[in-house]
């Protein structure tokens, strides 16, 4: 298949940094590799332009209310959004994706794809409700999201998760998966970026090379489970004086980050996609102790760096560290459970080796762009065929 245009609707997209948003950005990539035309539908955030072409993809951007600091976007339908929907309504697409389920963006997407008689499909991103830390405001959240949902169901039937953790959570919402679009990797463009390094960060930040470096790369929030990893952290170097964490990322938590710094646990802030992989590339361990996840591009993104993987049985990371010899999954982020976690992996060096090899190995067998684009391909063959 090539020169099919398909229009990819994604409440959150680039310059804002999160797995969907990356997601939509590496999937663009592969389509226009293969010779075909993406075009992104997105939101509004602060002064960003209703229009741009952002890496050879356009990118359409509607008006919004930035709801929960931007984590939110409540899509607005004024001028703007009419504009948009009216240019979209002249292109000939031939599938439209929609990225997530639970925004008024994705009820957009699925009316606009209805009326005009493209086919659609769903991604579902992830396993839990959206959480805001407040039991009254979650509470309420979720009793959105369930109403959301069931209008989404009567507009779109093809859901897809990017993990099979996230099809068992459409089961929540009476929704049985066609199938699974893996949240995936470029690993040649590792490869390509640990050869040329743009930063040593063991040499930056003066850490000894026989230190252990733990690393957390994503957005800094309370379901990413930090406050319990840094706690965890303070009782390591009770004990260990030679190991260092780094947190790269933004988020809620950047503040209270910041007041924690100490000679072992080092703040970086954002850092652009070239240092993640300098980074990773520079740590022996890599730790997310989520509560909440779909399947974290950040996972991913440290086994082609081949970090070992500590991390909680939430979401799709257990799809790649599939038993402990693949890496370390904990039940929870209990603080119980990741101390001896993290020191049993801190003290093994020799399983270390042994998972990151095997992980690898199965990330580059399983989750790749590849085999994602040319399952969006004959999602499309088989929509023509009826």
């Amino acid at each position: 298949m090539a020169n099919k245009k398909i229009c990819i609707f994604s409440a959150q997209h680039l310059p804002h940094m999160g797995g969907v948003e990356r997601y939509t950005y590496n999937l663009c990539k592969k389509l226009i590799e293969k010779g075909n035309e993406p075009v992104v539908v997105t939101s509004k955030i602060g002064d960003l332009p209703n229009f741009e072409i952002m890496h050879d993809t356009r990118v359409y951007r509607f008006n919004c209310y930035p709801f929960l600091k931007g984590r939110y976007p409540f899509l607005k339908k004024d001028g703007e959004y009419k504009k948009i929907i009216s240019i979209l309504e002249k292109e000939n697409f031939d599938l439209v994706i929609v990225n997530t389920r639970f925004y008024r963006h994705s009820l957009v997407a699925m009316k606009f794809a209805e009326k005009n008689h493209i086919p659609c499909i769903t991604i579902e991103h992830g396993t839990s409700h959206l959480s805001v830390n407040n039991k009254v405001l979650d509470y309420f959240g979720s009793l959105y999201e369930h109403a959301l949902t069931m209008l989404d169901k009567k507009h779109c039937d093809n859901y897809y998760g990017v993990s099979l953790a996230c099809n068992d959570w459409l089961k929540h919402f009476h929704i049985e998966a066609k199938g699974v679009l893996y949240n995936s990797i470029d690993v040649h463009e590792v490869e390509d970026l640990i050869k040329n390094k743009c930063e040593n960060y063991r040499e930056k930040y003066s850490i000894p090379n026989d230190a252990t470096v733990i690393t957390f790369t994503g957005r800094l929030l309370p379901e990413k489970g930090i406050p319990q990893l840094l706690n965890v952290m303070e009782k390591i170097n009770k004990k260990y004086d030679n190991v260092y964490l780094f947190i790269a990322g933004e988020g809620d938590l950047e503040e209270m980050i910041n007041q924690r710094k100490n000679k072992h646990i080092i703040p970086l802030g954002r850092i652009d996609f070239n240092h993640i992989v300098a980074l990773l590339d520079d740590s022996d361990i890599f730790c997310l102790p989520s509560f909440s996840e779909g399947f974290s591009t950040s996972v991913l993104e440290a086994a082609a760096c081949k970090c070992y993987i500590v991390t909680t049985a939430r979401g799709g990371s257990k799809e790649l560290v599939i038993n402990e010899d693949y890496g370390t999954i904990i039940d929870n982020n209990s603080e119980e459970l990741l101390l001896p976690a993290l020191e049993d992996a801190i003290t093994n060096k020799d399983k270390r080796k042994k998972a990151t090899d095997l992980s690898y190995e199965r990330l580059c067998e399983n989750f790749t762009w590849d085999t994602v684009e040319s399952k969006v391909e004959s999602i499309i063959e088989e929509f023509r065929k009826g």
